[in-house]
């Protein structure tokens, strides 16, 4: 019998080039929030993938209203 996690679809993942496209910042800048714990991400092989859902869930936690 399975888990019931493993019926959970995991989301889209992004590379680390992706992210800091889409954030308009450095590779680097997304391999150190990475590093620091600040941006979940899933080692594959020599690089990383970053879930879509936690990259929304960062901006969200980081959204500031400016009006």
């Amino acid at each position: 019998m399975d888990s019931p996690s493993s019926d959970a679809p995991l989301g889209r993942f992004m590379t680390v080039a992706e992210v800091a496209r889409r954030l308009r910042v450095s590779n680097m800048t997304i391999y150190r929030l990475v590093n620091s714990g600040q941006l979940p991400a899933v080692r594959v092989g020599r690089g990383y993938r970053i879930r879509t859902d936690d990259v929304n869930k960062y901006l969200n936690e980081r959204y500031m209203d400016t009006g």
